[in-house]
């Protein structure tokens, strides 16, 4: 149970999010409800207690103290406004526009700018949503102050999280999530022609959410340990540990084709197993092989200090299979996933030492004994290594910045969602302000502005019936409304970064609730709330698309070049390293492609949309991101072996790389340079294979066997999905000669 729930909430996140907001509000009406505050003020204190829980963004603890100490004057004052301007309409309104596009602007300032902004609006809100007025000014500040103070005892006593805190439950996570692609991997051994689809679909979700994982601790690790060189050791082990499960996914799917498998198939959606593959065959090596990955998956999840003869044996045994003479007989295609156990073993051993420190050696074998001498090489190399300077992007200014831009639309949008909400109800106006004000947070594009405000309205429209339902079992009885609204609370923040929708009509379940507690439910109001966040998403979309819009079109082609553009260089770096150049901080360069991929993908959701009418264009795009995934792979495996160099017996330099790998990343900026500029004429240049550009004909040249073919097979791949890239983005192709 405990991996089961690291493995579905990485770093406990959303559990942490969820306890903390709910348990705050409860707090703060366990400290209200005993001094006799009128239900209209419970109601802003516990609203006042969810700002000031969920606002607050900053990693560490002492950035959060400070955050909160600002955050407390900005809402009083932005409730003491709110309390003013509430019977000025105009004046009102004018102000409110005003407070949002600041709020917004602030963003620029990053997490506590933010949070600033956040709490700004949210409390502004507040004083609309209860009515506020100057006569009741000084006890709403009194409940918000209150609210605050719960708030920040909830977060640093009741449910503390440091950063070192949230990276060992992230450890946990990415073992967790190893496991259960482990898992999924006897699954694909295993299944027949009908279940081969199914079980390949669980393999690449699985290989998803590990590298999901990954990512989270690398946004985290210099927070989250103690000293650089631990950084960079868990970085290479995490790495070391997500590059040999998805290799050994890709030896099982081939073992079960006739031929080599893509490594595209793992990572395009709906792809199926190869058609021309090979039942599952009951012998005695496949056994063995899935009794191996068995072994494998409980060596992930075998908990510290949980060790013994018989574990070492095991693990003696799989580290073994990186030996030739210890492989079991078998086809070729199923040596190589024992092949593939014997390295993931390998990592997993780097991982556990790296995340528990000294193992016992005393049950060592050979094999085991000389796996752990190439990772203390490999860790004294690390911890020696400097870190390499990397220029910063150059700034944008004025309308170009993406935050005045977004200030700009929201407050136009805002303005919008004023008038037309006005015109649908004089008293709750405002929930279309806040529905265009929501759609825009997080969102780069028009598309995405759409799809976040379908799924609001969809979320809404739920909810309203939900909260229908609930109104009526609960009746005039505050507590057991206020007890559900903690429930739907936890809720919301806990499902929040799985589904919008969701996250949407908890929101819209516990409004219900809290009309009830204000004597202000009923049927028409809830339909209110569903036109006017229809009308605020049509705001947010009209703004978008409007005012200084920026296009799906342009936002993913901006995403698309700057992966190429990391592509290239993780790609150039690692070829030069492998071909005897200087050395370079090569796993930072893989992870921040990684990072322009995950931004790719999120903004073509719009056109990845199952809704989306363009059939061709989604299905281009999903094999876009595909092939992008797969140059990924391959671009982090070459950066992972180029590391190794100094340490790795079975590597070396050879020069002859170089010409291959400048082949590859021309190609790479050729296609980047056409996504730039339709126009620009570039082409990407076919020619022989790179096990032919390798082949001896210089005087003194190393020969070839001095390369391993895991590298060669990589940059292979790596050459062959990069051509593959042109022609879904409609790049000329030449031969050498043309």
């Amino acid at each position: 149970m405990r991996d089961l729930l690291a493995a579905s909430d990485p770093g406990l996140l959303r559990l942490t999010a969820g306890l903390r907001t709910a348990g705050a509000i409860a707090l703060a009406l366990a400290v209200l409800a005993p001094l006799g505050v009128p239900v209209t003020r419970l109601v802003a204190g516990a609203i006042a207690a969810m700002v000031a829980t969920f606002a607050v963004r900053e990693k560490q603890r002492a950035q959060q103290a400070v955050t909160l100490a600002v955050g407390l004057p900005v809402a009083l004052a932005s409730l003491a406004l709110g309390s003013v301007l509430n019977s000025r309409v105009v004046v009102g309104d004018a102000f409110f526009v005003v407070l949002i596009f600041c709020a917004v602007y602030g963003r620029r300032f990053g997490d506590r700018g933010t949070a600033l902004g956040l709490i700004g609006f949210q409390v502004y809100f507040l004083s609309l949503f209860v009515g506020a007025s100057t006569a009741d000014l000084p006890a709403l500040c009194g409940v918000v102050a209150v609210a605050f103070a719960c708030s920040a005892l909830m977060r640093f006593a009741i449910v503390p999280a440091t950063p070192a805190g949230i990276m060992d439950r992230l450890r946990q996570a990415f073992r967790a999530r190893l496991g259960r692609l482990l898992a999924a991997h006897v699954a694909l051994l295993d299944a027949g022609p009908e279940e081969a689809d199914k079980a390949l679909a669980d393999v690449r979700e699985g290989t998803a959410r590990l590298h999901e994982t990954a990512l989270m601790i690398q946004s985290r690790l210099a927070e989250g340990t103690s000293d650089e060189a631990v950084a960079r050791l868990l970085q290479r082990r995490i790495a070391d540990a997500e590059i040999a499960a998805e290799r050994l996914g890709l030896l099982l799917l081939t073992a079960r084709s006739a031929e080599r498998a893509d490594t595209l198939t793992l990572h395009l959606p709906g792809a199926p197993v190869p058609s021309a593959g090979r039942l599952p065959v009951r012998d005695e090596a496949t056994d063995q092989l899935r009794r191996d990955l068995l072994a494998l998956r409980m060596l992930v999840l075998r908990p510290a200090g949980a060790g013994g003869t018989a574990v070492a044996h095991v693990r003696n045994r799989l580290l073994g299979y990186r030996d030739e003479d210890r492989l079991p007989p078998a086809a070729p295609a199923v040596q190589d996933v024992f092949r593939g156990i014997g390295e993931a073993a390998r990592a997993v051993l780097g991982l556990r030492t790296a995340l528990e420190g000294p193992q016992d050696e005393s049950d060592d074998s050979p094999a085991t004994a000389r796996s752990r001498e190439e990772l203390e090489a490999e860790d004294a190399a690390i911890g020696s290594a400097e870190e390499a300077e990397r220029d910063e992007e150059e700034q944008l200014t004025g309308l170009d910045r993406p935050t005045t831009r977004a200030a700009v639309q929201v407050a136009v949008g805002s303005a919008l969602a004023i008038v037309g909400g006005e015109f649908l109800s004089s008293q709750r106006w405002y929930w279309a302000v806040l529905t265009c004000w929501v759609v825009f947070i997080n969102a780069s594009s028009t598309g995405e502005i759409l799809v976040k405000g379908y799924r609001r309205l969809l979320g809404t429209v739920l909810g309203v019936v939900a909260g229908i339902v609930l109104a009526g079992l609960v009746g005039p009885h505050t507590w057991p409304a206020f007890a559900l609204v903690l429930l739907l609370v936890f809720a919301m923040f806990y499902t929040a970064p799985l589904s919008y929708t969701l996250m949407s009509f908890f929101v819209t379940a516990a409004l219900g609730l809290l009309y009830t507690l204000l004597h202000t439910y009923s049927l028409s109001v809830l339909v209110l709330r569903v036109e006017e966040t229809a009308l605020g998403a049509a705001c947010g979309v009209i703004a978008a698309a409007l005012v200084l819009p920026v296009h799906t079109d342009r936002r993913t082609d901006d995403l698309l070049g700057a992966v190429l553009d990391r592509l290239a260089e993780v790609t150039e770096a690692a070829v030069e390293q492998l071909s005897g150049g200087p050395e370079a901080e090569l796993l930072d360069r893989a992870r921040e492609l990684d990072q322009a991929l995950a931004d790719l993908g999120a903004a073509v959701q719009p056109l990845t949309h199952p809704v989306t009418p363009l059939r061709t264009r989604r299905t281009t795009a999903r094999y876009v991101v595909a092939l992008l995934e797969t140059c990924a792979y391959h671009a982090r495996t070459l950066a992972a072996m180029a590391e190794l160099l100094p340490t790795h017996p079975s590597i070396a330099a050879d020069p002859r790389l170089r010409r291959a790998g400048r082949r590859i990343v021309d190609n790479v900026r050729a296609i980047a340079a056409h996504v730039a500029d339709e126009h620009s004429g570039t082409r990407v240049v076919t020619g022989p294979s790179i096990a032919a550009l390798l082949q001896p004909g210089d005087p003194g040249t190393p020969r070839y066997g001095r390369v391993t073919d895991r590298v060669l097979r990589h940059v292979q791949r790596l050459d062959e999905a990069v051509v593959g890239l042109a022609r879904p983005l409609g790049v000329a192709r030449r031969g050498p000669g043309e």
